[in-house]
C-alpha cells in the first residue's frame, strides 16, 4: 500500500515517473517488450506491428482531438501522405529509411498546416466534415494521380536497413516500430509538461478563455494539427517498411474511424489510454475472428451468422464504452491502481 511519497527537490516532482513502483513497473514492461519477439509466433510479431504503427498514428490523434479538442475525421489521409512520401523519397530519390521517414513526417506535417487552416473560422461538426472532406481529396489524389503514386498499383520499397543490418521481417521491424513508438511517446508526454502543450489544452477546455490569456488561437490550433500530422506520417513512414507496398486502399475512411475508436475507447487526452485503445481496438477483432473459426470446426454452419456477429459484437463495446465507461481504459486502468495503493482499508 502506498503510504507516502514525499519530494525532495524540483527534479523529483517534475519526473514522469514519481514513484519506485512506477518506475519498477517500467523496468519490466521494458523487459517484456525486449523479450516477447524471441518467444512470440509470427502472428503475434505480426499483430505487435500492426498494434505499434496504430498507436504511433492514434497518438497524433489524440494530440489533436483528445488534448486540443480539433475533431478529424480525415487521420488515415496524414497516415497515408506520410506513406507515400516516404516510399518516394525511398525508391526515386535514394534516401535510406531514416531519412525517408522523417521526410514522410514532415511532408504529412506540411499536409496538416494546409488541412488545419479553416480551424480559425470553424470548429466541432464542422471542422470534422471539413477534415472529412480532405480524407476523400487525398483519397482521390492516391489513386489517380498514377505519375506520383503509381494509382492502384502503389509503389513498392526494399526493406529497411541501418549498418548493414536488413529489417526484413516482422521480428526486425518490431523493434524499428517500438523503439520509435517508445520514443514518440516520451516526446508527447513531455509536450504536455511545455507551455505549447499547456496552450492547446487551454484551447481544448475553453478557447475564448484562452484567447483573453494572451494565447495565440490560430498559431495554436494549426501546430496541433502539425504535431498531430507529423506523428501521422511518421506511423505512414513505418507501415511503407512493415507492408513493403503502399496502395490507396490501404488508407480509406473506415481507418480514420478506427483511430477515433482507439482513442475514444482508450481514454482522450491520456497517453496510456491511446496505447490501451490501439491494442483493444487491434485485437479484438482478431479474438472475436478466432472465435468465430473455433465455432466453424464444430458446425459449418457457424461462419454464415457468426461472421456478421463479430462486427456487431465490436461495435457493441465500443458503444458500451461510450456509455458505461466515457473515459476509456485508462480511467478503468487508474481505479485499479488506487484499489491496490489503498487496499486493505476502504476508499
Amino acid at each position: 500500500m502506498l503510504i507516502g511519497n514525499f519530494k525532495e527537490t524540483y527534479a523529483d516532482d517534475e519526473a514522469l515517473f514519481r514513484t519506485p513502483a512506477s518506475r519498477a513497473g517500467l523496468a519490466v514492461l521494458l523487459a517484456a517488450a525486449l523479450v516477447f519477439p524471441f518467444v512470440a509466433s509470427d502472428y503475434l510479431l505480426y499483430l505487435a506491428d500492426l498494434v505499434g504503427i496504430f498507436a504511433i498514428a492514434a497518438l497524433g490523434l489524440n494530440i489533436l482531438t483528445g488534448y486540443t479538442g480539433q475533431i478529424s475525421l480525415g487521420h488515415a489521409a496524414f497516415v497515408g501522405v506520410g506513406a507515400y512520401a516516404t516510399a518516394i523519397a525511398a525508391t526515386r530519390l535514394g534516401l535510406p529509411f531514416w531519412l525517408s521517414v522523417p521526410a514522410g513526417g514532415l511532408v504529412a506535417c506540411l499536409a496538416g498546416a494546409v488541412v488545419g487552416l479553416p480551424s480559425l473560422r470553424i470548429k466541432g461538426l464542422y471542422l470534422a466534415i471539413a477534415t472529412l472532406a480532405a480524407q476523400v481529396i487525398f483519397e482521390w489524389v492516391f489513386t489517380n494521380w498514377t505519375g506520383v503514386t503509381g494509382g492502384i498499383r502503389g509503389l513498392n520499397v526494399e526493406p529497411a536497413g541501418l549498418f548493414g543490418f536488413a529489417f526484413d521481417s516482422d521480428r526486425r521491424v518490431y523493434f524499428l516500430v517500438f523503439g520509435l513508438l517508445a520514443l514518440l511517446a516520451y516526446g508527447a508526454a513531455n509536450l504536455f509538461r511545455t507551455r505549447v502543450g499547456r496552450a492547446f489544452i487551454a484551447v481544448r477546455d475553453r478557447d475564448i478563455s484562452a484567447e483573453l490569456m494572451g494565447i495565440d488561437l490560430f498559431r495554436t490550433k494549426i501546430m496541433a494539427f502539425m504535431i498531430s500530422s507529423f506523428y501521422a506520417g511518421i506511423a505512414g513512414g513505418l507501415w511503407v517498411y512493415f507492408a513493403r507496398v503502399v496502395t490507396p486502399e490501404s488508407f480509406p475512411l473506415s481507418l480514420s474511424i478506427q483511430f477515433l475508436a482507439m482513442i475514444i475507447v482508450g481514454g482522450l487526452g491520456t497517453i496510456k489510454g491511446t496505447l490501451f485503445g490501439a491494442v483493444f481496438v487491434t485485437l479484438v477483432p482478431e479474438g472475436l475472428r478466432a472465435v468465430t473459426q473455433a465455432a466453424t470446426r464444430l458446425s459449418p454452419d457457424a461462419m454464415s451468422w457468426l461472421a456478421p456477429m463479430k462486427e456487431i459484437v465490436f461495435g457493441a463495446m465500443i458503444v458500451g464504452f461510450l456509455v458505461f465507461e466515457p473515459h476509456g481504459l485508462a480511467e478503468i486502468w487508474s481505479r485499479v491502481r488506487r484499489f491496490f495503493w489503498l487496499w486493505p482499508f476502504p476508499k
